[in-house]
């Protein structure tokens, strides 16, 4: 009896990663991936709730490094296509998780060469380059931790301090492969690296406009509206007090635990449609 719901479930959350316009389908699972079956970041990775809601705010958090934000804002169409960009990086971290090795490489090299050619001066004259090691260190570290935040959020708050290394050291292996330089092993690491980096973070005229079009993307359809700004207002929950601060945004009330309590029923919901299925 609920097979039609389960599978209509399954439908919408794929059409919201896949670009069908363009043929794109769900990443095939591969015993051949980067990564094993087994590995911590094949846990964090396949679980759609923690992963929207973590890319969200990763998406925030990195753009509050003005470097970071330039390299999207005059290199990209995110202007107009906020889901172009969310559905590119959650197609290329799913490649670079659970693609075939051959593939994920391909992915890889692809993203080095754009990086390549991404780089221009902010307005008070500091060049940039997206391929600068330094800045892909934190564009790496602020999704890592974000991720693994939004996970032990809504899917597994008991996660052993072992477990949260572990990921982070397999995430920083596809971050070497980019060209980061730092890039951490421990969760401990991740945490100094990002106060390393706040007195270079910022926020500007520039930085609160891209904030506006993270919370204000429209949605595919009228029903997936509600979906995405619970997703957002728990996004804009999961980023530390201080960048909350930088991009002028208040904690949700009651300290979130509302927008909690109702994601973590949207990430139950949606790990039972996709029990037998591969999320993207």
């Amino acid at each position: 009896m609920l097979a039609p719901i389960r599978r209509a479930l399954v439908k919408q959350v794929r059409a919201t990663f896949n670009d069908r316009s363009k043929g794109e389908r769900p990443i095939a699972r591969s015993v051949n991936a980067l990564f094993r079956q087994d590995s911590v970041i094949w846990r964090v990775h396949g679980d759609v709730t923690s992963m929207m809601a973590g890319g969200i705010a990763a998406l925030l958090l990195q753009m509050l490094h003005p470097q970071a934000l330039a390299g999207i804002w005059d290199h990209s169409d995110v202007h107009e296509n906020m889901l172009g960009r969310l559905r590119r990086t959650a197609r290329f971290i799913a490649m670079t998780t659970y693609g075939d090795r051959d593939s994920a490489e391909v992915a890889i090299e692809n993203v080095k060469r754009i990086h390549a050619q991404v780089r221009g001066e902010l307005p008070e004259g500091t060049v940039y380059r997206a391929d600068d090691p330094h800045l892909l260190a934190w564009v790496h570290v602020a999704s890592a931790v974000m991720f693994l935040d939004g996970w032990r959020r809504y899917a597994e708050p008991n996660m052993s301090r072992a477990d949260q290394d572990l990921y982070i050291a397999e995430a920083g292996e596809i971050a070497r492969r980019l060209g980061a330089d730092p890039v951490p092993q421990t969760r401990l690491e991740a945490e100094q690296l990002i106060r390393e980096f706040r007195p270079e973070l910022r926020a500007d005229r520039r930085t609160l406009k891209f904030r506006d079009l993270v919370r204000d993307a429209p949605a595919q359809s009228a029903a997936e509206q509600p979906v995405q700004k619970l997703l957002t207002d728990a996004a804009v929950d999961l980023l530390p007090g201080w960048a909350r601060e930088l991009h002028r945004l208040r904690r949700p009330p009651l300290s979130g635990l509302p927008i909690r309590a109702a994601t973590f029923g949207l990430a139950t919901t949606l790990r039972w449609a996709f029990a037998r299925e591969a999320y993207r």
